[in-house]
């Protein structure tokens, strides 16, 4: 089977290209609604783009052919969406109104407009721009060195983004690495970014231009057909051209740990992404305890990997996990709430859960509270489940992965 293109570089590779000068052609592309966002966002921006399947190409300008839209931008509920490019409009001297659905609403803006505010940037919104709506006026930035609380790439990416077009220097130091997305495909677009650790630097003034990006296929939604192959009995399952960064691949590290039996074949190191086969088959799996710098390489499959640690034996502990409070649920909560309904031994934590295997699990009325991971999480469940399984809300799961129940439906034959 194939997954869909890796979301977080398909939001990358429409910015960056509407940005550069010239044109750009996207192939495999994510077509979930989160990506479309983008592309509407950048649309009302002025930039002509063409979508056709999962191709894509884009007539860049540079950041100068951007126009001041007569809409908001509405970036419906996709955090990345909303954060790389209040980067890109704090450079844009004109205004800009953001919104976003109820989820965003609540979802916490600050991490990224107090840093942005400090390069010159005029941000406001609910408690002095914390939150949704946004109001921007742009241009004029300052370049900065600037030490984040937290290890995201959203918040490293937007303030990159803003000094790609600052006078001087602009500086990030993070407390662990993130993913590196925005880095690698700032090179492709002919940029530079350089790293020391912790820290990366992007010299100011650059000017991009278009490139040609084949995205691969995404590991976050990989990451449910590798546990659905890890847990269900005989199971054998091959997904051809899965983004394999280095910063991405915590699921596989931590599936290794707990006893999976998974092969990693066709490799190819690309430049930009590197990329590969993965064959996963069922076996016994542990449990193991995820915590510590390896949190943010896996911060999005932590919901998929609480299902599989309801499959292991002995206790599965994971922590250093406050980042779940804020994403598009508070999924600390969520997944503890609805693993219980389906029979799971599983309590929350300060920072994470604490899961007790091996459980039985059985058919319920559950529900994914709009956020795609929990409900593709539960549609995984409840092909281990005895009886039915109700999955409330499962629209949200379009979000990143089309054609995702199709997918499962083909697997089951």
């Amino acid at each position: 089977m194939k997954v869909p293109g890796d979301k977080s570089i398909s939001h990358r590779a429409v910015m960056l290209g509407s940005i550069a000068h010239g044109k750009t052609v996207i192939d495999g592309l994510l077509t979930g609604d989160d990506c479309l966002s983008t592309i509407d966002c950048f649309r009302k921006l002025g930039v002509k783009i063409h979508l056709e399947g999962d191709h894509v190409e884009i007539d860049g300008k540079g950041l100068e052919g951007l126009k001041e839209p007569n809409q908001v931008l509405d970036v419906g509920n996709s955090g990345t969406t909303i954060r790389l490019m209040l980067g890109i409009l704090s450079s844009l001297p004109f205004h800009t109104t953001v919104i976003g659905d109820e989820s965003i609403a609540k979802r916490p803006m600050g991490r990224v407009t107090i840093p942005l505010k400090n390069m010159g940037a005029k941000i406001d919104g609910r408690e002095e721009g914390k939150f949704t709506p946004l109001s921007v006026r742009g241009g004029g930035l300052e370049g900065m060195d600037y030490t984040s609380p937290v290890a995201s790439a959203q918040v490293k990416s937007a303030i990159l983004l803003a000094g790609l077009f600052t006078d001087g220097n602009t500086s990030v130091t993070e407390p662990e690495a993130s993913r590196d997305h925005t880095e690698r495909m700032l090179q492709e677009f002919g940029g530079s970014v350089q790293t020391d650790g912790l820290k990366k630097t992007i010299q100011g003034k650059q000017t991009l231009k278009g490139a040609s990006i084949n995205v691969p296929g995404d590991i976050s939604s990989a990451a449910f057909f590798l546990i659905a192959g890890s847990i269900i009995p005989e199971s054998e399952i091959t997904i051809k051209n899965v983004g394999i960064n280095p910063t991405r691949t915590g699921i596989l590290d931590i599936l290794t740990n707990m006893g999976a039996d998974i092969t990693i074949h066709n490799v190819h190191d690309e430049v930009m992404e590197p990329y590969a086969d993965i064959t996963v088959r069922y076996s016994n799996l542990k449990g193991v305890e995820i915590s510590g710098d390896i949190i943010p390489r896996l911060i999005d499959e932590i919901p998929i990997l609480a299902l599989a640690a309801t499959q292991a034996e002995g206790v599965t502990v994971i922590k250093d996990a406050a980042e779940l409070k804020v994403k598009e649920t508070n999924r600390i909560d969520t997944v503890v709430e609805e693993l219980k309904k389906l029979g799971a031994n599983i309590e929350a934590t300060e920072d994470g859960m604490k899961i007790y295997g091996k459980s039985s699990l059985h058919g319920a009325e559950v529900s994914s509270h709009g956020d795609h991971r929990i409900g593709m999480m539960l549609a995984i469940a409840s092909c281990l489940a005895s009886g039915e399984t109700h999955i409330q809300n499962s629209e949200a799961i379009t979000i990143s992965y089309p054609g995702f129940f199709e997918q499962i439906e083909e697997l089951k034959q």
